[in-house]
């Protein structure tokens, strides 16, 4: 069975979760809803929503007090969904970002970049030297002794020109370049290469223009050549705090950026991440491969004004995004060689790795995730991760959208909402402890008569409250009259709505803040039956008073607004005294029944002197025991009865707690953590039926 306000119970089983929770159904105005459908097989449970982020952090909320606190370390930690899957927390995904950097660290050679022009070049020169061999064995087969000569000659210069090449790579290019060829085919496959290699270095530092570079014309050239001149001075205006004109701009060679960038930030950040990456693979080679690879670089970039933009660019993209590790080499460990390209494509995999990382560190709520690119994400991480952390994204925005959190001046808060959903949360945390304990609550079957409506009628009769059910009256009418109009009646017809007598109940909630109790691990329970009491009271018996006290070395008056974010005291102290004395003040002015329930787990050590100043002292002292029993025996006066419920009972508290409760004739109950709950809202439901039934009865008497 669910009521709308969100409340559950197994309507197939009667215990105190039932009935309680029926109660506060019926106290709220809502019928119970029952929701049947046929299972096809597609269905998949719950997803998401407000309702279960809000369970995730009740329990954290009251601990710490804290709801931005506590999303955050939701955030950090993740969660099972209500379909019992993992929602993977930032932990797990930099886990994994970690894992997936040290992977191809230890997979990959980047000594490949070299070997793999080395040997492209090798193969040029080889195809050369089949070339020139054939040449000469034609000559000798020819007859010819001045062919041969000639040939012989020829060919042997071109042996020496290939035999006296410099061992660097720039420097073979160069003599390439200006090398005669005999082979048509080598010259075809090393102008070939050139052109690859001129393709690779610039696309290695500007990715995103690839579409744009493949089998470039000289006008080409000459267009990105006014490209990055345009860039570069859009970038110094944009630094000088002038208007870029971005749109112009795109409007002109958008063709080179894919990626269409939105803003002129945007653009300049993307090309920084590329040209880094280039930069951070050259910082990770040998010098000398560094060196050879640069100088390569310049050799194919032999366009002078084309290399200066590309510095400038460099140069201006350095100063504006220095954090992008412009300095920073990778330590490749592996043995798997990479291609300049597939190179270039790694270090933006890993770079990219970088930025996701701190994007993950730096989120200090869910919202700053929101600028993940979970499509990266999904890419580097997987679908569990990209999925986990568009999830984690929407947290805040489900809670707001839920109208259970606000945000104020940049920080999350409860919302009344929310205060009454944690409450709930803590209400039913309590009741499935006592489902699984088997506890029921004491039934009353008197019917009386006051303000409370039991959802019955009766036949009127002389005497009773005037409450007419028009309805089930009008109904008798007809009935007996067979219908017609005017519908007349008669006294016979009337029923009047039973209602339940009630009594109106005072409760002060007396919670020990002193440090020993999250030290015992008894804060957040104590806390949470504070929550979960004003939650029953709030929805069972709204006319009821709950006033809430903290005591620690001073005692303070808490609202239920404040309740959530109360944490524990960092002071020495139990001030008992002060916390009944405060308790009897907002007792004094309400009325009904009036009752003290206090939850602690230390003997008084505090009082106030009568100049206002808090004595302290451990082990506690004849005066401050005094002092406290003082108190007691006021409250007892005025017809206040004090329920203890002691946790961590030692010897000298025993003995206190007995003598305060023979002084006021309350009750105590020697509790643990764990069933603090129970015996806190079981033993408020039966006083509370009792109070009901004896006024019942008193009634009936008089």
């Amino acid at each position: 069975m669910v009521c709308p306000g969100g409340w559950r119970f197994d309507d197939q089983k009667p215990n105190i979760v039932t009935s309680v929770t029926l109660k506060l159904c019926q106290a709220a105005g809502m019928a119970p809803r029952f929701t049947y459908s046929r299972w096809d097989g597609t269905q998949v449970g719950f997803e998401l929503d407000a309702a279960s982020i809000m369970d995730e952090i009740t329990d954290d909320v009251l601990y710490h007090g804290d709801v931005n606190a506590a999303l955050r370390r939701l955030m950090q930690q993740g969660f099972n969904d209500r379909n019992g899957e993992r929602m993977q927390g930032l932990r797990e995904m930099l886990d994994r970002l970690r894992e997936r950097r040290e992977e191809t660290l230890d997979k990959y050679d980047l000594g490949g970049v070299y070997n793999e022009i080395a040997e492209a070049l090798k193969e040029v020169v080889n195809q050369e030297r089949q070339a020139i061999d054939q040449a000469r064995q034609q000559a000798k087969q020819s007859g010819d002794p001045r062919r041969e000569e000639v040939t012989t000659q020829a060919m042997g210069e071109r042996d020496f020109q290939l035999d006296m090449m410099p061992p660097d790579l720039a420097g073979q290019v160069r003599e390439l370049q200006q090398y005669e060829f005999v082979s048509p085919q080598a010259r075809e496959r090393f102008e070939e290469l050139m052109e690859q290699l001129r393709q690779q270095v610039m696309q290695s530092q500007l990715k995103d223009m690839k579409g744009a570079m493949e089998n470039m014309s000289p006008e080409d050239m000459q267009r990105m050549k006014d490209m990055l001149a345009d860039l570069n001075t859009m970038l110094e205006k944009h630094q000088r705090g002038e208007e870029p004109e971005f749109e112009n701009f795109m409007e002109k060679y958008g063709d080179f950026f894919p990626e269409d960038p939105q803003t002129v930030e945007e653009l300049l950040e993307i090309m920084a991440r590329r040209m880094a990456a280039m930069q951070q693979m050259l910082n990770s080679m040998t010098p000398e491969q560094r060196q050879q690879l640069k100088e390569l670089s310049d050799q194919l970039m032999e366009d002078m004004d084309l290399r200066w933009q590309m510095d400038q660019l460099s140069q201006n993209l350095q100063q504006m995004f220095p954090q992008m590790g412009w300095q920073q080499g990778r330590d490749f460990q592996g043995d798997q060689p990479m291609g300049m390209a597939e190179a270039a494509g790694m270090m933006q995999e890993l770079s990219d790795l970088d930025q996701l990382e701190g994007l993950l560190k730096g989120a200090s709520n869910p919202g700053a995730l929101a600028e993940a690119d979970i499509e990266r994400a999904r890419q580097l991480l997987g679908e569990e991760s990209a999925r986990s952390l568009e999830q984690l994204a929407k947290l805040t925005r489900q809670l707001e959208a839920a109208g259970l959190v606000e945000n104020k001046g940049g920080r999350v808060e409860l919302t009344p909402k929310g205060l009454r959903k944690i409450g709930a949360n803590a209400l039913n945390d309590v009741f499935r402890n006592l489902a699984k304990n088997e506890l029921g609550r004491h039934q009353i079957q008197e019917t009386g008569y006051g303000h409370e409506r039991s959802f019955e009628t009766k036949q009127y009769e002389f005497g009773d409250p005037f409450h007419l059910d028009i309805q089930r009256t009008i109904r008798n009418a007809i009935s007996r009259t067979g219908g017609g109009k005017p519908v007349r009646l008669t006294p016979d017809d009337f029923e009047v709505e039973r209602t339940e007598q009630t009594v109106k109940a005072s409760t002060v909630l007396m919670i020990d803040l002193s440090l020993s109790m999250p030290m015992r691990d008894n804060f957040l329970p104590a806390k949470k039956v504070a929550m979960a009491l004003h939650s029953l009271i709030s929805s069972m018996y709204p006319r009821d008073y709950l006033g809430i006290v903290g005591f620690s070395e001073t005692a303070r008056k808490l609202t239920p607004a404040q309740l959530p974010e109360v944490s524990w005291d960092y002071v020495y102290g139990t001030n008992m005294q002060h916390g009944f004395m405060l308790a009897r003040q907002m007792l004094a002015r309400q009325t009904g029944t009036k009752q003290i329930i206090m939850i602690t787990d230390g003997e008084p050590t505090a009082h106030l002197l009568n100049n206002g100043e808090v004595f302290f002292n451990y082990p506690p002292v004849r005066e401050t025991v005094d002092a406290t029993l003082t108190e007691v025996a006021r409250a007892t006066r005025e017809g206040i009865r004090i329920n203890t419920f002691v946790l961590d009972a030692t010897g000298p508290l025993r003995y206190f707690i007995e003598q305060l409760t023979k002084l006021n004739r309350g009750r105590a109950f020697f509790v643990d953590n764990q069933n603090l709950g129970n015996y806190v809202l079981v033993d408020f439901l039966a006083q509370r039926t009792s109070q009901r039934g004896g006024n019942s009865r008193q009634q009936r008497a008089s």
